[in-house]
């Protein structure tokens, strides 16, 4: 499983670098609508979004991956404000670096400053979203504790 993971891995990276994914002015120039606007990566958007929708078409319709691991989806859920925000959140990132997570990942591999900034700055985040989390489930769990009888 961890072959087929480190190859699916590769794959996508490989992707990501054919595309110009990995590359910031690219992106950005994708993102400038009212400048030089590039549309191509529209169209690698496109067909991420059209592989991924018959991926999991199939991976809904079965109970082990075809390595043999309990399939683990996603619950299915409504939009609500904390996925606007973290959907806000990501698409200002992206548009300030010109990096999301994947491509950064592979621009850091290739030795990229910038991509290692953003990488910093992104397990900064994370680990700021995983404390706040923490805090608020803690915050939680004692305004609905039971209270001792003496």
């Amino acid at each position: 499983m961890n072959l087929a993971s480190l190859l699916a891995g590769l794959v996508f990276g490989l992707g990501l670098i054919v595309s110009g994914m990995a590359n910031p002015a690219k992106v950005l120039g994708f993102l400038d609508l009212a400048g030089a606007w590039d549309p191509s990566l529209a169209f690698v958007m496109g067909g991420a979004v059209g592989v991924g929708m018959v991926a999991f078409f199939v991976a809904r319709r079965r109970t082990l991956s075809w390595l043999g691991a309990p399939m683990r989806l996603p619950p299915a859920r409504g939009i609500d404000r904390r996925l606007v925000g973290g959907s806000l959140l990501f698409g200002i990132g992206w548009g300030i670096a010109g990096f999301c997570p994947g491509p950064a990942l592979v621009a850091l591999g290739m030795g990229s400053v910038k991509a290692l900034l953003f990488v910093g700055a992104m397990l900064v985040g994370m680990g700021l979203f995983e404390l706040l989390e923490w805090r608020a489930q803690r915050g939680q769990r004692k305004t609905t504790a039971v209270p001792r009888s003496a």
